[in-house]
């Protein structure tokens, strides 16, 4: 395994392999691929929230009362705009309190350099685990940009879910990060075309997820 892989897991699962598949066809609408990215967020967030601390309550069960573990901690979804909002609804189904912040980001088409137009982080839960979301993980650039902003506010246990990573983004991420754990549900090892896409993927995520190409 190479260095910059370290930090990364990678999932290897039929049925997650299978809605990849879906995603990147074609032929998937706008209700189908929206729905999918929503699930296959949510599969994720079984793995990326593993370490997920906990605290034992008791609980009073119908034939007795017991000590049983509990979430304890605070939980902030940070979507990077606006494709990153697809993901939101599939965590927010493992977590209703969880807090969402966003991040606004727009690529210089050119440069392919990320800019921030918009950050709002909640607060109050500076101290807990950030999971930051967005479909594709390309060049990394807006990924690891958005990953700074938030540590620049003071956030530090952050996590990054992406559904397709390809080596390019990855390397750029855990290398201006390697504090940060990354989670790809499918790893295309293919070129980036002229405008930063990955050729073996879904495309757009924005806008097929908002109907919008």
């Amino acid at each position: 395994m190479e260095d910059f892989m370290k930090n990364v897991t990678i999932f290897n699962h039929p049925l997650i392999n299978h809605k990849i598949t879906h995603l990147c066809d074609v032929n998937t609408n706008t209700k189908e691929f929206r729905e999918i990215v929503s699930e296959l967020a949510m599969l994720m967030g079984y793995e990326a929230f593993r370490d997920i601390r906990t605290k034992d309550v008791v609980v009073q069960a119908p034939l007795s009362a017991f000590p049983s573990p509990v979430i304890d901690e605070k939980i902030t979804i940070v979507p990077i705009l606006r494709a990153g909002l697809g993901m939101v609804d599939g965590l927010v189904s493992l977590f209703p309190n969880a807090k969402i912040g966003h991040i606004g980001l727009y690529r210089d088409e050119e440069t392919l350099e990320p800019h921030e137009y918009y950050c709002k982080l909640p607060k109050d839960t500076v101290d807990g685990q950030v999971i930051v979301v967005d479909p594709a993980l390309a060049t990394g650039g807006s990924a690891s940009a958005a990953i700074q902003f938030i540590k620049d506010r003071g956030f530090s246990r952050i996590k990054l879910l992406s559904l397709i990573g390809a080596p390019q983004g990855i390397r750029k991420v855990t290398t201006d990060h390697p504090d940060v754990k990354v989670y790809v549900a499918h790893y295309a090892d293919a070129p980036l075309n002229e405008h930063g896409y990955i050729v073996t993927a879904f495309g757009d995520a924005g806008d097929r997820i908002f109907g919008t190409k």
